[in-house]
């Protein structure tokens, strides 16, 4: 079987990995795993560690800067919130759009690269969610993104930035599996370069010849995350290490989730 690869893009322009990988229906059924059980727990987390829970959601606005197939923005939408899903992967918008049609709630999506997301002061609050930062190829365009999350946001609004923990993972990193999907058999190697986790998902079946993508994500230390939120106006308030709120411990926990509140 021949491989078709899409990478990292430089400057042939080429589409950068996430372009290709996002919009590929593939996606969808290797991450299926990551199921609604998940994000409720993650939303419950969100909503208590942030206090809008004990507010009047019809109220709130909600900003999910890369929500994919809408996971997290439509369960918010379900609580009662107002939400915005944003995505780059005109696919996953399709998704999300027929998965909250299909469950009777309205939301707003719009698409656009989350470097050009406007700042209209209009949110209180932005999630990003599901290790959705630290895709570009310069440390600047990853704080563009952060300054652009203080600018959507109103005085008092949240900025949660879900990232992987990179101390753990350095520890626990799974260099290579393979495990099926539904009618797909997924080979996933990982390696660390430098700052950046790589992992290259090889998609087969029995109907087609094999294609592979590639995920590449700069990891950022607790400190250094930390530094570029306050430096952009925000004050970090906690960290929490899970979906299920626990606090964050640098050595177990598998997620550093970051709540941020604009003053």
């Amino acid at each position: 079987m021949s491989n078709s690869s899409h990478g990292v893009s430089g400057d042939s322009g080429q589409k950068q990995w996430f372009e290709e990988w996002f919009n590929h229906p593939f996606y969808l059924e290797v991450y299926r795993h990551r199921n609604s059980e998940e994000a409720k727990n993650c939303v419950r987390t969100i909503l208590s560690l942030t206090g809008l829970d004990k507010k009047k959601q019809d109220n709130i606005r909600i900003l999910d800067i890369a929500c994919g197939a809408g996971r997290h923005a439509i369960e918010l939408a379900r609580s009662g919130y107002l939400v915005t899903g944003n995505d780059l992967s005109p696919f996953l918008l399709e998704e999300a759009k027929n998965e909250a049609e299909a469950s009777g709630l309205e939301l707003n999506f719009s698409c656009s690269d989350m470097r050009n997301i406007p700042a209209s002061a209009s949110y209180d609050m932005v999630i990003q969610l599901f290790t959705s930062f630290g895709y570009f190829s310069t440390i600047d365009d990853d704080r563009l993104v952060v300054r652009n999350a203080f600018g959507a946001l109103v005085s008092n609004g949240w900025y949660v930035l879900d990232l992987i923990n990179p101390v753990h993972l350095r520890r626990t990193l799974v260099a290579e599996s393979r495990r099926t999907s539904g009618a797909l058999s997924v080979h996933e190697t990982r390696e660390l370069q430098g700052r950046h986790i790589k992992k290259t998902i090889t998609i087969s079946s029995k109907e087609q010849e094999a294609i592979t993508f590639t995920e590449s994500v700069r990891l950022y230390q607790k400190e250094e995350i930390s530094a570029m939120l306050e430096e952009e106006g925000f004050v970090v308030t906690c960290i929490a290490g899970s979906y299920e709120g626990e606090p964050f411990n640098e050595k177990d926990s598998g997620r550093m989730i970051l709540f941020a509140r604009k003053p």
